[in-house]
């Protein structure tokens, strides 16, 4: 796939635009591995998984949540592309097959170059500078796997971003996308006597 995004990490609504990509923790049973997948728009995190493996299905995880996250919401897919890198993950044919079964376009940065994909890469610091490094030492899988969600909760729900604003002040994830399906809303009717 080619690189459809040139680094031009916005998008006009919801689900037009993810990002995805996978960080390594260091826990005392070995590590694991956690995938995420970001609405560019709201910098909501749509989708993630965690494993021991850095196998396919560890991203294909996170794809089918975001998917499934949206599509029980009844939302719109139909000019979502995913961007990525260039990890076997993400170019796997699996993965491929799983974004074009919902006609998702896939877009991928360039080789080893991190810009390429910076969205992803800059939450991945957030996470573990929020969360990784000043709760850990990890013990496993399990620990990661509930402070992740915990997180991910209070991320899309609870934190404040400064790149995302709802007139002068900032705002959430999911308080950002909510004024935005209420703006989309139809007005309602007059009521006439």
């Amino acid at each position: 796939p080619a690189d459809l995004v040139e680094r031009q990490f916005a998008a006009p609504a919801p689900n037009r635009l993810w990002v995805a990509d996978i960080t390594y923790v260091k826990t005392h049973s070995g590590w694991v591995y956690v995938a995420f997948v970001i609405d560019v728009y709201s910098r909501m995190v749509v989708g993630w998984q965690a494993s021991k493996s850095l196998r396919s299905d560890l991203a294909i995880d996170a794809l089918e949540m975001a998917i499934w996250q949206r599509q029980r919401r009844g939302e719109d897919l139909s000019e979502l592309v995913h961007h990525s890198d260039r990890g076997v993950q993400y170019l796997s044919i699996r993965y491929a097959d799983r974004l074009a079964v919902n006609d998702i376009v896939a877009s991928v940065g360039s080789k080893g170059d991190s810009y390429d994909n910076s969205l992803a890469e800059s939450f991945n610091g957030l996470y573990k500078w929020e969360l990784i490094h000043r709760q850990g030492p990890w013990n496993g899988l399990e620990d990661v796997e509930f402070a992740t969600m915990t997180y991910i909760d209070w991320f899309n729900h609870r934190r404040l971003h400064s790149r995302i604003t709802d007139g002068p002040s900032y705002t959430t994830p999911a308080a950002h996308e909510a004024a935005y399906y209420r703006q989309q809303a139809p007005a309602p009717e007059p009521v006439t006597p």
